[in-house]
């Protein structure tokens, strides 16, 4: 697949995006490296490779969720800067 500085124009305009002819020969240029580069992948065989959806393994490192003793509601409400009895306090959103 080949790309044309016409077609890079025709996007940047598309795109509202003013190129000058030197902006529009090296992002020509750009471009096709990259159609190339992906050319190039399409050659190889995976067939024998397992869909991923990332390079390395991911592994979700978590605690274990035991209960343990709560924050007492003093204490979670002491640097509230509005609280009513044992209750935090907020502007109302909805009108």
């Amino acid at each position: 697949m080949s790309i044309s500085k016409e077609t890079v124009d025709y996007v940047a305009n598309l795109a509202r995006i003013q190129l000058n002819e030197q902006e529009l020969e090296r992002l020509s240029r750009q471009l096709q490296g990259i159609l190339d580069f992906i050319d190039k992948l399409r050659e190889i065989d995976i067939s024998d490779i397992a869909p991923t959806s990332h390079i390395l393994e991911i592994k979700n490192i978590l605690r274990d969720d035991t209960p343990g003793e709560s924050l007492p509601a003093e204490k979670a409400l002491a640097n509230a800067p509005s609280k009513n009895g044992r209750f935090f306090t907020v502007p109302k959103v909805i009108e």
